[in-house]
Parts: structure tokens; C-alpha cells; sequence
């Protein structure tokens, strides 16, 4: 049985973790999703979202195996999920995640992964690994230090408190809380709006946020025309120009374009 499905449907791709009940994160999962993303690379996607089957997003990383194993087959293992984990960061596209009921370890790492994070009010999201001794293996206590800070990130690493969805909203770690009746319809309504935007120049915020996430504001500063300048020979942008133009000259107000990702 598959671990995750995918599916592509008017530019928007969809991923659902369907190993329900607790959505736990093996080598078949990982290598479903890196399949999936080829898929969606390959696609005319605009917009992805990631959401569950069952009453929680993901308690993290299948580790029944990992008492058997040695450091070496571990370590190979954990490569492999940061591999596709990070394909996954890195889409040149908005990636929307949707999360419901648990979202502990190797799940909230995954979710970390989206530019925008949906979650229910009844969500919890938590780092277990200090429970077994270990840490955050695919690099969640330092995405969560980057959106909330290092000592939000220390606490919630050291503890492995089930944080409420309000409280990481607060944080800035989640960006909407919604009703859990209105989750996949809140989290689907932006990946609609996403996929009809100006799809390269999302793609080119994100490229600025890596290198910002990598060495600061001068670091984004000096990749800023490399990434930016490309952007205005698109469709999107010389289309958008245009109207923007013409509507100033007739002293009208600027209408929406109907951007084309290109």
C-alpha cells in the first residue's frame, strides 16, 4: 500500500501522507515523495499542498527499525529524508501545508518545509526526539529558530512539549489557525489563489529567503539581480508592467492580471 499519494489537478498538486493511523515516516514514504516531486517537477503545477489521511498529520520518523540498525545504515537513512525533504523546500513553487490532530518530529520537520503552514485548532505540534535522546534529525530546531527564534526553538527542543497551533501562530512557526471543519477548505482556497499568481516571482522569493537563511541580508542583497532581473523577460511581468501602465495613464485603478506562471 502506498505510504503517500500525489495527485495534479487544475495547477495545483496535492500530496497526501496515507499511512494513517499516525502517518509514520519511512524509506517507502520518503521514496514515494521524492517520485511525486520528480512528477510534480515535471508538471505545469503552480501551487502544492500537503496535507493527511487520518486523525494526525505525522508523529515523525518509523523508528521500530532503528534499534537493529547501525550507525552507518542510520545515517544513510536520515540522508535520504533530508535529500527529498529539502526538494521539497526547495519547489520553485508556493508549497501550502495543511495540518491536523499530531505533528511531532520527522512530521513537523516535513511541514517546516512549506512556505505557508495551515493548522487546525485542536492542532499540537512537538519535537519528541529529546524523549529518546537524540535531536531534531532533519534540521526542525533550527527551521523553528529561524521563524521564531532561538529561545522559542531551545525550549520546545529540550522539552518536547505538545505546543498548541495558537501558540506556534503566535510564534510566527504557523501562519493561519482555522476552524477544523474549514482546514482543507482554508488551506486549498490560497494554493487556488497561489497557482494563479506570478509564478517565477515566487519562485525568485524563495531563492532570496535561501540566501537571506544562509547568510544574512548582505548575503541577499548581493543574489538579489541575479534572481530578480530574469523575472522582468517573463510573460507574467511584461503583461503585469503593461496594465499597470495603461491603467496609470488613464488615471483608472490597476486591474488584476491573469498571470500564466511564465
Amino acid at each position: 500500500m502506498p505510504h503517500l499519494t500525489y495527485s495534479i489537478d487544475d495547477a495545483i498538486a496535492t500530496l497526501v501522507l496515507s499511512n494513517p493511523p499516525q502517518n509514520r515516516i519511512d524509506a517507502q514514504m520518503a521514496t514515494e515523495l521524492a517520485e511525486a516531486l520528480e512528477a510534480i517537477g515535471n508538471s505545469d503545477a503552480r501551487a502544492v499542498l500537503i496535507r493527511a489521511e487520518g486523525p494526525d498529520f505525522s508523529f515523525g520518523g518509523d523508528i521500530l527499525d532503528w534499534p537493529d540498525a547501525d550507525v552507518r545504515e542510520l545515517r544513510t537513512l536520515f540522508e535520504r529524508y533530508m535529500q527529498v525533504f529539502n526538494q521539497l523546500e526547495r519547489l520553485p513553487l508556493p508549497v501550502i501545508a495543511a495540518v491536523h490532530g499530531l505533528c511531532f518530529g520527522g512530521g513537523l520537520e516535513l511541514a517546516l518545509r512549506a512556505d505557508v503552514i495551515f493548522a487546525t485548532e485542536t492542532a499540537r505540534f512537538g519535537h519528541p526526539e529529546q524523549t529518546l535522546g537524540i535531536v531534531t534529525l532533519l534540521g526542525g530546531i533550527y527551521r523553528v529558530a529561524e521563524r521564531a527564534g532561538r529561545a522559542r526553538a531551545s525550549e520546545w527542543a529540550l522539552t518536547s512539549e505538545q505546543v498548541p497551533a495558537s501558540v506556534m501562530a503566535e510564534a510566527g512557526v504557523i501562519n493561519r489557525v482555522v476552524a477544523d471543519d474549514d482546514l482543507l477548505t482554508e488551506a486549498t482556497a490560497f494554493a487556488r489563489k497561489a497557482a494563479k499568481g506570478p509564478t517565477r516571482a515566487y519562485a525568485a522569493h524563495k531563492a532570496l529567503l535561501r540566501a537571506w537563511a544562509v547568510g544574512g541580508i548582505s548575503a541577499a542583497d548581493e543574489a538579489m539581480f541575479d534572481i530578480a532581473m530574469p523575472l522582468f523577460e517573463t510573460d507574467d511581468v511584461k503583461a503585469g508592467l503593461a496594465s499597470a501602465v495603461n491603467a496609470s495613464k488613464a488615471g483608472l485603478p490597476r486591474p488584476a492580471v491573469d498571470f500564466q506562471g511564465r
